[in-house]
């Protein structure tokens, strides 16, 4: 009866709601996969009654021995979507109402940790992308450009949406505008003003009202050229993949939490509103702690 059902469903699947082949294969394998479950569960062959009688207790059964052979949230989130799929076949072909499935909460995918650069590899971009360019004035834009991102942890959109009149003409401190037009103050580095200065002295129109920094026809500089720009250099001083502007930005969060920073001084300095976005961080630098305790441990 279970392969039967199987086969009924994938035909659905194909001919009803017009599911592509590699749809229906992948259901076909989650609903086989439960059907199999729910046989050991129940101690007997899984047939329209019995899966009209299932309770909450036994989807999630099946999910959590999913989650023990190391199914991952977004691979348990599939299957559940599978069976719920096949719970709407079987009230359209069967008449199984079940409404236990409906309250079953999909897994949330886990968000990939930020990838920082090593402080040596952040600093070797910000100090020496300029040699990507033969010509002065791009030499030191992007010498100016990412010695902010790190130095100050901004979105590339933060820095590029600067005018030259944004940078403090006395103080140390820089208004950034970021998501939702939300702002927040950003404390500048000695070494990030002075990359800016000497990148002002060669801008073409360092007028106030100016975009702080231009592409070659004088117009803002657009974010997928200084991403070039970074990509290129990478490639020349055999850096990460991952050595993107945005890590520069993760790298500035990850390095001040390891050197002790307050989480909450890091999450106004980003400009995060929630908290649990800044915590991430934490497990970023527990998550580089390990790494180097199982390759120097001896015993690890």
């Amino acid at each position: 009866m279970s392969e039967d059902l199987c086969v009924e469903f994938c035909s659905w699947l194909g001919a009803e709601r017009r599911a592509g082949a590699k749809t229906v294969e992948t259901y076909a394998r989650d609903v086989r996969a439960f059907l199999a479950f729910t046989g050991e569960h129940t101690g007997e062959t899984p047939g329209i009654e019995t899966l009209r009688g299932l309770v909450a207790g036994d989807f999630r059964a099946f999910l959590a021995k999913a989650a023990q052979a190391g199914d991952i949230n977004a691979t348990r989130a599939r299957k559940l979507s599978a069976l719920r799929t096949f719970f709407r076949f079987l009230k359209a072909r069967h008449a199984v109402d079940n409404i236990a499935l409906s309250l079953i909460m999909r897994p949330r995918p886990k968000h990939p940790l930020p990838k920082a650069l090593s402080p040596e590899h952040a600093k070797t971009i910000a100090f020496d992308i300029g040699e990507a360019s033969d010509t002065a004035a791009i030499q030191a834009r992007d010498t100016a450009l990412m010695t902010l991102l790190y130095g100050a942890g901004l979105r590339i959109n933060e820095a590029l949406l600067l005018n030259v009149g944004d940078m403090p003409a006395t103080d140390n401190a820089l208004l950034v505008t970021g998501k939702g037009n939300k702002q927040r103050i950003v404390p500048l580095l000695q070494v990030v003003r002075e990359a800016i200065a000497a990148w002002l002295k060669l801008h073409p129109n360092p007028g106030r009202g100016e975009p702080m920094f231009v592409g070659a026809r004088g117009g803002r500089l657009n974010a997928g050229v200084a991403q070039k720009a970074l990509r290129d250099f990478r490639r020349l001083a055999n850096l990460p993949e991952h050595a993107t502007p945005h890590a520069l930005r993760h790298s500035f969060a990850t390095h001040l939490l390891a050197g002790g920073a307050n989480l909450r001084d890091i999450q106004e300095l980003l400009g995060h509103s929630s908290l649990s976005t800044t915590q991430r961080y934490t497990d970023v630098d527990t998550a580089q702690i390990m790494e180097v305790w199982r390759k120097a441990h001896p015993r690890a």
